[in-house]
């Protein structure tokens, strides 16, 4: 039953947004294609332990709930007089593209950037509400109901499940970037769990990565995206240790990073840097490559970093970002710097329970030797992280200030 349940997982991770983009084209119902869709993975449970994992897993799932989909509408007192209207015909073979149409889907103009983002996770990616929450630094409860009213907005409106047309894509386009992003920082750290990463949904943000470009390759902030992508997935392997232990840019085996990746992210990154002034994506990239490139990191360009972080402030005023670039000031200027920076950010409302503003901020007291002051700001982060192979880092450090605290 094991390997059926493991079966089910992969299935789950690789092919939840294909299944679910072919049952919307039946119901054009998220919450009913969702239902579907569910109940087909729990059915798959039962009938692979019994038959056998069958040779393609994910045409069984879509069979079945498409057949759960259509049961439903025929249980529906209105099928007669709406099924010629709801129901496509059925495409011999998955459509490539069904994930990035069912992203275009969640994206729609008539809906909120904040909903547009919440709900692609939850739906195209399969990420669990309180992971969403995390995301948006909301309390679970606010994003369910953020949801819900999105997919009610959606039907109400009767939204069609199509690619936007070209006249149509530039409106499109800057809420489907930063979907697509969300969904691979969601991979690359996970906001819970026992793993640093959650690898499918890395993998699934760049497959649309690489579909939207397809789509737009003229596009040089899809380029930075796709670019900014690769140099961070390119790590990967090296974010860990053998025993899931964290593991700091700085100690990283750079020897192990994807060279075939970055070459190809930094093809992308020359190209969506020229013709212009260059947009947040192709900016966030330039800085990726410029850690990526650098020998060791005592031999990064950090003054070129912060440099790229001042213009990406001015094209992206984020919290996150100026955070972010708290990083590049300490090593610039100093933590001294860093440090009275990042206590001025400690006003912006948006990072509250941010859990890496106390995280960098007990680095900066740290490395300037205030060491119980560092310890209130690790067991700060400590109380806000989910994730347990950060918790662990973050425990191993809090160990560390009250040991060299302790009188001798």
């Amino acid at each position: 039953m094991t390997g059926v349940r493991d079966a089910v997982a992969v299935a789950h991770r690789r092919e939840w947004a294909r299944v679910l983009a072919a049952t919307v084209r039946v119901t054009r119902d998220l919450d009913l294609a969702e239902e579907c869709v569910q109940d087909a993975y729990a059915a798959a449970l039962d009938s692979w332990a019994r038959d056998g994992v069958p040779d393609r897993p994910a045409a069984w799932l879509t069979t079945a709930a498409r057949h759960n989909a259509l049961d439903a509408l025929r249980r529906a007192a209105t099928l007669r007089a709406k099924l010629p209207l709801l129901v496509e015909p059925a495409p011999d073979r998955p459509v490539a593209d069904d994930p990035l149409r069912l992203v275009f889907l969640c994206c729609h103009p008539a809906l909120s950037p904040e909903a547009q983002v919440a709900l692609t996770l939850r739906l195209v990616c399969g990420v669990p509400t309180p992971d969403v929450a995390a995301a948006f630094l909301v309390p679970p409860a606010t994003m369910a109901a953020r949801i819900t009213r999105a997919k009610k907005k959606i039907a109400a409106a009767r939204i069609p499940f199509r690619m936007p047309a070209p006249a149509e894509l530039p409106e499109r386009l800057d809420a489907v970037l930063t979907t697509i992003h969300l969904l691979f920082t969601t991979g690359h750290t996970a906001p819970s769990g026992e793993s640093l990463t959650r690898v499918s949904c890395a993998e699934r943000a760049l497959e649309l990565a690489r579909l939207l470009r397809e789509l737009v390759p003229d596009s040089r902030e899809v380029r930075g995206l796709l670019a900014l992508l690769l140099a961070g997935h390119a790590r990967r392997a090296t974010r860990t240790d053998a025993s899931g232990r964290l593991l700091l840019l700085s100690e990283q085996d750079r020897s192990r990073w994807d060279r075939g990746a970055l070459a190809e992210a930094d093809e992308l990154v020359v190209s969506a840097l020229r013709g212009g002034p260059p947009g947040r994506f192709a900016l966030q990239a330039a800085i990726a490559m410029l850690h990526a490139s650098a020998p060791s990191y005592s031999e990064t360009d950090w003054p070129q970093i912060l440099v790229l972080y001042d213009e990406l402030a001015k094209v992206w005023p984020s919290p996150v970002v100026a955070l972010n670039r708290t990083v590049a000031v300490a090593m610039v200027d100093g933590p001294a710097q860093a440090l009275a920076e990042v206590t001025e950010l400690e006003d912006d409302r948006r990072l509250s329970g941010y859990r890496y503003l106390p995280a960098i901020k007990a680095d900066l007291l740290r490395r300037l030797g205030r060491f119980p002051e560092a310890a209130g700001c690790y067991a700060e982060a400590l109380r806000l992280t989910e994730n347990e192979a950060e918790r662990a880092f973050l425990a191993d450090r809090l160990a560390e200030m009250r040991e060299r605290d302790a009188p001798g």
